[in-house]
């Protein structure tokens, strides 16, 4: 009976460090869109573009796009003044806000972009509107993360052009 009872503690606790494994590790990646509406005005406070990450579940690309190229931006806080960055999954169910604070589901967000190929990276602004260039796909993940630096440089000049940043 003893015996028993150190077998599920084990269980228990082993699966308990592992969920919060995980967790810390979605949590330290591109965190989810939930609601555009305020995660858009975020990015106009700090007069950034918002990034949305357009993804799928079972995406070699995107996993390889964020393991490579995004996750370690995010870990150079000097990107926190260059831009806001949110993922989309399109093939998971739920609903998050856009940017009129309506529900919508990321399959539908991306059908209004025209967003076909995964992962694709738009850069927005305030009210949803491309700032730059789109990157879709993945070509050659040595160049991307200079690709991704002129993408934010030409969306955050955008911003600037159109009056948006003092």
């Amino acid at each position: 009976m003893k015996h028993n009872r150190r077998k599920w503690i084990a269980v228990i606790v082993t699966t308990v460090v592992l969920n919060m494994a995980w967790f810390s590790l979605d949590a330290d990646g591109v965190l989810p869109a939930i609601n555009l509406n305020v995660e858009s005005r975020q990015a106009e406070e700090a007069c950034i573009p918002l990034l949305l990450e357009f993804a799928s579940e079972h995406c070699e690309y995107c996993t390889l796009l964020e393991e490579e190229v995004l996750n370690p931006t995010l870990l150079n806080r000097d990107y926190d003044q260059r831009v806001l960055m949110r993922k989309l999954v399109i093939d998971r169910s739920g609903k998050l806000r856009d940017f009129n604070d309506k529900p919508i589901s990321a399959a539908d967000l991306a059908s209004r972009y025209k967003v076909f190929v995964t992962p694709t990276l738009l850069f927005l602004d305030s009210r949803g509107r491309e700032l730059t260039e789109r990157m879709v796909g993945v070509m050659t993940l040595e160049f991307y993360g200079g690709y991704l630096d002129q993408a934010m440089d030409a969306s955050s000049k955008k911003l600037g052009d159109l009056g948006r940043c003092e």
